[in-house]
């Protein structure tokens, strides 16, 4: 959706700027249309992420590191909910 597209933008350069080599970031606000979370206005996305900060990490320790980085966007609303594919360079 046109509408979250600022988010997917922001996304992307937060992580980049965090230290990540390869961030794809997909919107998936369409497929939850009449969810309730949804009718905040914040968006659905999927992100698959790949930084060597996840060497030797759990896979829930990649995942709250992603959250992290991205506090600022869930706590303006501008993200409802994120599904996270953490990997390391040699992993993609």
């Amino acid at each position: 959706m046109e509408k979250h597209r600022q988010t997917v933008i922001q996304i992307e350069q937060i992580l980049q700027q965090w230290g990540a080599v390869h961030v794809e970031v997909t919107d998936n606000s369409h497929l939850h249309v009449g969810h309730a979370g949804a009718k905040s206005g914040g968006g659905h996305f999927a992100v698959k992420v790949a930084a060597s900060e996840f060497k030797d990490k759990t896979r829930i320790q990649r995942h709250r590191m992603v959250y992290q980085a991205l506090t600022a966007l869930f706590e303006n609303g501008a993200i409802h909910a994120l599904e996270v594919e953490a990997v390391t360079e040699e992993e993609l």
